[in-house]
C-alpha cells in the first residue's frame, strides 16, 4: 500500500555484486520486502525511484551487478525491511557490499523561519551483504580504513599512518577469529578498498 503523508524519504544506495549463476528471479525474491513496502506486485512494478532522476533499482545482466538509487517514502518500520533485504541478497551476493540507507524528514524545510523542532529527523544508517560474514567483515574494515584515514590525513602524512590502519586489521582479525571458534569462515579481512560515507544533512540526490 502507498504510504501517503510519510514521515521520510527514503533513499537506499549501492552496487551489489552477485554470482553469475543468479537469475532475475531470485533478485525479485530476494528484495521481495523492498517492492512489497513499495506497494508494488512485483519487483519490476516498484523498481522506479520516487525521482525521476534517479535509476531505481537496476540488474545489470552483463556485469552480473544489482544497482541500487531508489527512493521511497515510509516510516522507522523500514529499517526491519530492509535488514530482511540484506538477508536475501547474502544468498545471491558473489562479494561483500555496503548500502547507505539515508532517511529525510519530509515535515522539515530549511528554509521555513521558526521550525518548530529546529533541527530535521534526518537519520543515517549502513547495511552489509555477502556470500559469507567473512565477506561482510572485508567491507567493514576497508570502509572504516578510508573513514579513518580521511579524518587522520588532515593532521598526519598518509605515510605516517600504517600502525593506525595495523591496529584496524587487529581488530577486525580478533572479531574474526571469535567467530572462526564457531564455524568456518573464509580469510579473515585484509587490504584497502570500500567508498568512503559521512553523516549530516546531504541533498536528496548528492552520491
Amino acid at each position: 500500500m502507498t504510504r501517503y503523508n510519510a514521515p521520510f524519504e527514503i533513499h537506499v544506495h549501492g552496487d551489489v555484486p552477485l554470482r553469475e549463476d543468479v537469475e532475475f528471479a531470485q533478485i525479485q525474491d530476494a528484495l521481495k520486502p523492498l517492492w512489497q513496502y513499495a506497494g508494488g506486485k512485483s519487483l519490476a512494478a516498484a523498481a522506479e525511484s520516487a525521482y525521476e532522476d534517479e535509476p531505481g533499482i537496476r540488474f545489470d545482466a552483463q556485469a552480473h551487478v544489482l544497482q541500487l538509487c531508489w527512493t521511497v517514502p515510509g516510516d522507522e518500520d523500514f529499517r526491519q525491511v530492509v535488514e530482511e533485504a540484506c538477508m536475501g541478497l547474502n544468498e545471491i551476493a558473489a562479494a561483500g557490499a555496503p548500502l547507505e540507507i539515508s532517511f529525510y524528514d519530509t515535515e522539515f524545510d530549511e528554509e521555513e523561519e521558526g521550525n518548530a523542532d529546529g533541527e530535521a529527523r534526518d537519520d543515517f544508517m549502513m547495511c552489509f551483504v555477502g556470500p559469507t560474514p567473512a565477506a561482510i567483515m572485508q567491507v567493514q574494515r576497508d570502509l572504516l580504513v578510508q573513514d579513518v584515514v580521511h579524518v587522520m590525513e588532515r593532521h598526519f602524512d598518509a605515510s605516517e599512518l600504517g600502525e593506525v590502519v595495523a591496529s584496524i586489521d587487529t581488530l577486525f582479525t580478533q572479531r574474526f577469529e571469535s567467530l572462526v571458534s564457531s564455524m568456518n569462515l573464509g580469510r579473515p579481512p585484509r587490504g584497502h578498498g570500500g567508498s568512503g560515507h559521512g553523516g549530516g544533512r546531504k541533498p536528496r540526490h548528492l552520491h
